[in-house]
């Protein structure tokens, strides 16, 4: 590497590390381009409104109440 950020090749020509960026830079946008055209778009399943409105939350579940109990605080003595 010479002190101003070239690299000589074979012939004599100098490459430069912005040109070798700006070719890596294209490339990279190039492949999301097209990968992005690849990705089909995301369905959402039909719910109905029964299911959106169901009681989920369920205080007295074994879970609940180990979270509980686990995450109580200390009682001062």
């Amino acid at each position: 590497m010479t002190s101003q950020g070239r690299k000589q090749t074979r012939k004599g020509e100098s490459v430069h590390r912005r040109d070798v960026l700006r070719a890596l830079g294209v490339g990279a946008g190039a492949a999301v381009a097209t990968a992005s055209t690849l990705v089909e778009p995301a369905a959402a399943q039909a719910v109905s409104n029964d299911e959106k409105r169901k009681a989920r939350y369920q205080p007295n579940a074994a879970e609940v109440q180990n979270f509980y109990r686990v995450n109580r605080y200390p009682t001062k003595k």
